[in-house]
């Protein structure tokens, strides 16, 4: 009779679990897909190279400067502006790889993209700049 309840009482404790495995590989997302494809335009670093210091330097920035000057001359948008071409020059002239220069020309021109628009949305006089 003990038998019967231990028996009973082993079925008891002892539950199965069973186990489903997928074997469905989940697509990266847009972030690892990038730097696997910055790692791979070391080939091309010197193109890379003259469209930031060329394109950046030279278009981007003086644009973001004007957009500046025009929306009142605010000290936190100037410091935002020198330093994101700053980190661009530095980071080309100190030859590194494209994994690191590409992403940090990017994120530059995504913040002189908002230092003009937060310029814009201030409003543009001339008036501002006069001493």
């Amino acid at each position: 009779m003990w038998y019967k309840i231990a028996l009973k009482m082993e079925t008891i404790l002892q539950q199965t679990t069973t186990a489903s495995f997928t074997n469905e590989q989940s697509k990266p997302s847009v972030i690892p897909k990038f730097f696997n494809w910055c790692e791979g335009q070391d080939e091309n670093r010197f193109g890379w190279l003259a469209a930031a210091l060329g394109g950046h330097g030279c278009f981007i920035t003086p644009i973001t400067m004007f957009a500046i000057i025009m929306g009142g001359n605010h000290i936190f948008f100037w410091v935002l502006a020198l330093t994101a071409m700053g980190a661009t020059l530095v980071t080309n002239l100190a030859a590194m790889p494209t994994k690191i220069t590409i992403p940090i020309f990017v994120v530059s021109i995504l913040i002189d993209i908002a230092i003009i628009a937060s310029c814009i949305a201030i409003g543009f006089d001339i008036t501002k700049t006069y001493v």
